[in-house]
């Protein structure tokens, strides 16, 4: 049996009206609010939220003698990683790319 795609496939009996859609569909912007937030289902407190008064102590090392920073990317790398030195300065392999 073939079948013809280009034929319409709902006759007129069958096709909604575009108001009985919308009584079927609820509205979205009825002004109804979620209290539940979708990010934090539970309404539990996150680990390390309030961090007012606690003190981290962080070590800066400066750059080694085996580092560059690169001038596009501003990350310190590994000389290794080093593609060439631009008119700006060192460019590492990502960058160059």
């Amino acid at each position: 049996m073939a079948t013809d795609y280009d034929a319409p496939r709902k006759t007129d009996d069958e096709t909604e009206s575009i108001q009985a859609l919308q009584e079927r569909v609820p509205d979205k912007m009825s002004g109804v609010v979620d209290v539940e937030d979708a990010d934090n289902p539970g309404s539990f407190e996150l680990a390390g939220q309030d961090l007012a008064d606690v003190d981290l102590d962080v070590v800066v090392l400066p750059p080694q003698a085996d580092e560059f920073t690169c001038m596009s990317c501003f990350l310190v790398k590994h000389r290794s990683q080093l593609d060439h030195e631009g008119k700006i300065g060192p460019i590492c392999h990502e960058c160059a790319a």
